[in-house]
């Protein structure tokens, strides 16, 4: 698979539609496997308000708790080549709209930013048992606070990335419409994830903060849109069959 492209000047770039969905397909791969380990080796969490399950809980997951942050970290630099790509995309079409996707790259890198603040804290609360006596008190406060950074923060950033791409792709036809309908479904969903900051922390509760609701109404459509705009863009990347003869001449 030809991972380059040739632009005026002769010089070999990465192919940046061949790019954009690579990096797609794997933000949906390692969020999948992040998904299946939270699920089947990390567990749901006891209620903040029990210390001493708490702190076992900590304790028992640590590891896999880092694993998972470990996971995240990787998905997130792979975000980072994907909203590069998609941005590039849209202004190699319609020069005239780089602020609005500046906007979506600017709302992007602060969701990533955002993230990695809050996987840094939950890796904290599993630092905080290895070698350590755990504190509860300090569990409890890192949890509240990355909860919030995953939930109703992270969905307003969302929005605004999935609000602004869709714009960009009816606006410029850069790549199919149906992606852009289909991210502003994606903004909406994400604003009405935004009100589970008022549902609580209990672990039981659909539409708690950071919870079921905000997976299912945020996470899962945002990740459709991402993986449908990857397939997309290998579909319809420029392939080195199609280029004029003496342009694969320079490639060979």
């Amino acid at each position: 698979m030809n991972m380059i492209t040739v632009v005026k000047n002769g010089r070999l770039n990465p192919d940046v539609r061949l790019w954009t969905g690579v990096s797609a397909i794997a933000v949906g791969a390692l969020m999948g496997a992040e998904f299946l380990v939270q699920v089947f080796l990390v567990g749901a969490r006891p209620a903040l308000d029990d210390s001493e399950a708490l702190k076992e809980f900590m304790a028992a997951t640590a590891n896999q708790t880092l694993f998972t942050i470990l996971i995240d970290t990787f998905l997130m630099a792979a975000l980072i080549v994907f909203i590069s790509g998609f941005r590039q995309l849209i202004t190699h079409t319609r020069p005239d709209l780089q602020w609005v996707a500046n906007i979506m790259y600017g709302s992007g890198l602060l969701f990533i930013a955002v993230t990695l603040v809050g996987d840094a804290m939950e890796g904290g609360t599993a630092l905080d048992t290895m070698g350590l006596t755990p504190d509860a008190s300090s569990l409890r406060a890192l949890t509240v606070g990355h909860t919030l950074m995953f939930g109703s923060i992270g969905c307003t950033l969302n929005a605004l990335v999935a609000g602004s791409a869709a714009y960009l792709t009816l606006a410029s036809d850069a790549l199919p419409r149906w992606t852009g309908y289909i991210a502003y479904a994606v903004a909406g969903s994400n604003l009405l994830s935004v009100p589970t900051m008022f549902g609580g922390t209990s672990p039981d509760s659909f539409f708690a903060a950071g919870g079921a609701a905000t997976a299912m109404l945020a996470t899962f459509p945002w990740l459709v849109w991402v993986v449908c705009v990857g397939f997309v863009a290998i579909r319809d990347r420029r392939r080195l069959e199609h280029l004029p003869e003496h342009v694969r001449a320079q490639v060979a």
